[in-house]
């Protein structure tokens, strides 16, 4: 468990809450110990299912906010809902500002948070925003693995500044795959710019569901000549559907976090890294009121 391990290495117990429904489905929340004057961190991906996590965190805040908390600062591994983040088209939400309102609403004085799917989500709260990157864990691990002639790879056009942070950190080549989107769950690759033959491709990405963006691109690597294919994603919401996919993918490995909690691969090989040493950190950081800038970098 995550919170587990970011207590561990900050060296303090976690708090004691009591998390439960009423008889209608209603989210009950009671915090066990006093709060009042502490500087309160609620430790919550608001991964599957979105709804009910979020309004745990909803809920917890302004239980906090109540008990006399001095500062309450919502730790969010993984920010639910981020891929909303604009008008594409007519009459949709903007669910990534709605969620940054209610946040803030619900008592969060401070943002904590790792990967988000686009950065400019950080200019929806008038609150400090601190965010994260997973790429210095991921990165140890892909040097560890002594791979020679890497192309990075991005499998999206969004996704060209992560890539880049990569290949410049690695020393190695990049491409990117265009791709035009059917529909939330199908994806139709175009075309790749940059050149894999023979090489080893990494795909980096911040989340994936249901695979379908990784595993066309992962198709386009191998058609293009790569050697090899693996795919680094900071998030890991597989669906079944995408489980399957993956599976039939000509991906060799998947790296992820922990920032979302693990699932059954059904034998997939997936490498499951901690973050919890990272967003620890960030944690005594905020607390002590020192710099976090260190740990924005690649």
């Amino acid at each position: 468990m995550l919170a587990e391990r970011i207590a561990a290495y900050i060296g303090q117990p976690l708090g004691d809450v009591t998390i439960g429904r009423f008889p209608d489905g209603e989210v009950f929340v009671k915090f066990v110990e006093n709060l009042r004057g502490k500087d309160v961190f609620i430790i919550q991906p608001t991964c599957y299912p979105p709804n009910e996590t979020l309004m745990e965190l909803l809920i917890m805040m302004d239980a906090a906010r109540r008990a006399s908390a001095a500062r309450i600062t919502a730790v969010l591994p993984f920010y639910g809902y981020a891929r909303q983040d604009r008008k594409d088209q007519p009459r949709v939400p903007i669910t990534a500002k709605l969620v940054a309102n209610l946040l803030v609403a619900a008592g969060a004085n401070r943002l904590l948070t790792m990967d988000l799917h686009s950065q400019q989500i950080q200019g929806f709260f008038d609150i400090p925003v601190d965010h994260l990157f997973a790429a210095p864990v991921m990165i140890n691990y892909l040097r560890g693995k002594n791979l020679s002639n890497i192309v990075v790879v991005s499998p999206d056009p969004g996704g060209l500044k992560m890539a880049y942070a990569y290949a410049g950190t690695l020393g190695a080549g990049l491409a990117i795959v265009a791709k035009h989107r059917k529909s939330a769950t199908e994806i139709d690759a175009l075309n790749i710019v940059g050149d894999v033959a023979g090489c080893n491709a990494v795909l980096v990405d911040d989340l994936t569901s249901t695979a379908g963006t990784l595993c066309e691109a992962a198709r386009m690597c191998r058609e293009h000549g790569a050697q090899s294919v693996m795919a680094v994603v900071t998030h890991a919401m597989l669906t079944a559907s995408g489980l399957e996919r993956l599976r039939q993918s000509p991906i060799q490995e998947l790296v992820t976090t922990d920032s979302v909690p693990c699932k059954d691969w059904h034998g997939f090989p997936v490498t499951v890294l901690s973050v919890a040493e990272l967003l620890g950190e960030a944690i005594l950081r905020i607390h002590n009121d020192q710099s976090v800038t260190s740990l924005f970098k690649v």
